[in-house]
């Protein structure tokens, strides 16, 4: 099937451009749940600058960066759950992640339509999964920072203390 780009109407042209745009800013959305996840996290714990998330806004760099992302991030959450001494799945969203990366890539590969529907489609339920991750992870950490810093410098031993002053 050859496609001659001359005989498309100004309709199909400006439907097309209207995809690549939204396409592009539900990245861009994306890119600053990434980043915003990444600011939460210390900076000694950090794998990645957030402002290094950006790059999953770039068409065709973001087939190869989600995979990097992945990974980053969640060596990222790793450490910092470790520091935090919050019980947490090992290695925290790249199971997601990878598959997101992997349905992504392979949706931009040139297979016969109904696979690459498939892996589309596939590629948008792991995405949306993702980012949910992502966000849950997020809201973990910034509950966990709201948390301690009502309880004090002290963390967990003022509250040991009250119930420590409340039994005698």
């Amino acid at each position: 099937m050859e496609i001659n780009l001359d005989n498309l109407s100004p309709d199909m042209i400006q439907a097309i451009w209207v995809m690549v745009a939204a396409r592009v800013v539900i990245w861009l959305f994306y890119a600053n749940a990434v980043r915003k996840l990444m600011l939460v996290i210390s900076e000694e714990n950090r794998f990645m600058r957030p402002s290094q998330a950006w790059w999953l806004a770039i068409p065709f760099l973001n087939i190869y960066w989600n995979f990097v992302v992945a990974r980053h991030v969640s060596n990222s959450l790793n450490n910092e759950f470790f520091d935090r001494k919050i019980a947490e799945e090992e290695n925290p969203g790249l199971g997601k992640g990878l598959l997101y990366s992997w349905m992504f890539l392979l949706s931009h590969i040139p297979f016969p339509s109904f696979i690459l529907l498939t892996f589309f489609i596939l590629g948008v339920v792991y995405f949306i999964q993702y980012w949910v991750k992502i966000a849950n992870f997020r809201h973990l950490l910034m509950e966990h920072d709201r948390i301690y810093k009502q309880k004090g410098k002290d963390g967990p031993e003022v509250e040991d203390k009250q119930t420590e002053h409340e039994t005698t």
